[in-house]
């Protein structure tokens, strides 16, 4: 039964922000600065001769107050760098190609999730970035606990939908990457058992590593992300059964050699008895090729060397 009480999600989307070119305002600036002291000092000189020049003190005091706030609407961006504007609460756009630019000095930068040394970040930046989760326990889908880690390559493709559709866009990454690789790992075993044509976590990486991304991707288009690439990094078996699983698969590696071994050597006794057979070299009767059988059998399947007795009469 669908909840129509459920407040649809607000979804932002990027637009450029409205700037100037910030080294014409720089001009601006400088020359408004100009003007300032050229009022406040020729107010100075003309106070003592003219009741005027006392008027000119307060306006070069006032455009001097106007010209230090229009300093602060320079933004500078590097390659790769953007900024998400506010105005008054209210989104007012996306600064992403680098150079030099002026804004709306009410304009702020917006960054909840970058925070350095120095503190909050303001800028974002669109660069190619790494998360690498932490080791986490999960079930296969034979049921084995296994521990499994991800590399996630990624950046910000929309600047507004990372800002403001999550609460901080790393830690929504991160845990949306956790919830990807149990629900990938659930639908695959950890190492094919009988069926060589079967995906599996260890046997298929292009193809697990694919499904990972797909999955992660179809989680973080909401935040304006781009998943390029996600591969496992870290898998293995928990430690409470890792020791069984390698018991079983040395069973399994005994098992295929000795199989191989027993194939190989009934394929030369066969050899065997038909060149004795073709030649005339010896003929031998039932008994006495089913006794050569054994021996040659014991001799190429032993796992030791074997000590041959060397028979001095006749054969019969």
């Amino acid at each position: 039964m669908e909840n129509n009480n459920v407040r649809p999600l607000n979804v932002v989307d990027e637009r450029p922000a409205r700037k100037a070119n910030g080294w014409v305002m720089i001009f601006v600036v400088i020359f408004l600065a100009i003007c300032a002291v050229g009022l406040i000092v020729t107010g100075a000189i003309l106070s003592n001769s003219f009741d005027a020049g006392i008027a000119l003190v307060p306006v070069g005091i006032l455009l001097m107050c106007c010209n230090v706030f229009l300093f602060g609407g320079f933004k500078l961006l590097q390659p790769n760098e953007a900024y998400v504007l506010t105005l008054f609460g209210k989104y007012y756009g996306t600064l992403k190609n680098d150079g030099f630019y002026w804004v709306n000095p009410f304009c702020s930068a917006v960054n909840p999730a970058r925070v350095s040394a120095a503190g909050l970040t303001r800028k974002l930046s669109l660069k190619a970035m790494t998360l690498n989760n932490d080791k986490q326990k999960v079930n296969d889908e034979e049921g084995n606990p296994i521990e499994i880690s991800v590399v996630v390559i990624w950046r910000i493709t929309n600047t507004a939908r990372a800002v403001f559709n999550v609460e901080n866009y790393m830690a929504y990454l991160s845990t949306q990457c956790d919830a990807a690789i149990r629900q990938v790992s659930r639908q695959y075993p950890y190492d094919v058992s009988t069926n060589g044509d079967e995906k599996s976590l260890r046997g298929s990486a292009q193809e697990i590593a694919d499904v990972l991304r797909e999955e992660l991707q179809s989680r973080t288009d909401m935040a304006g992300i781009e998943i390029i690439e996600a591969r496992i990094s870290h898998l293995a078996y928990a430690p409470e059964i890792a020791a069984a699983m390698l018991q079983r698969q040395q069973a399994a590696a005994i098992i295929a050699a000795r199989q191989k071994i027993v194939d190989g050597a009934v394929s030369m006794v066969q050899m065997a008895l038909n060149k004795l057979s073709d030649e005339g070299i010896v003929e031998l009767d039932d008994e006495r090729k089913a006794q050569m059988v054994s021996n040659l059998l014991v001799v190429l399947c032993g796992n030791r060397d074997a000590q041959p007795v060397v028979s001095t009469g006749s054969i019969y």
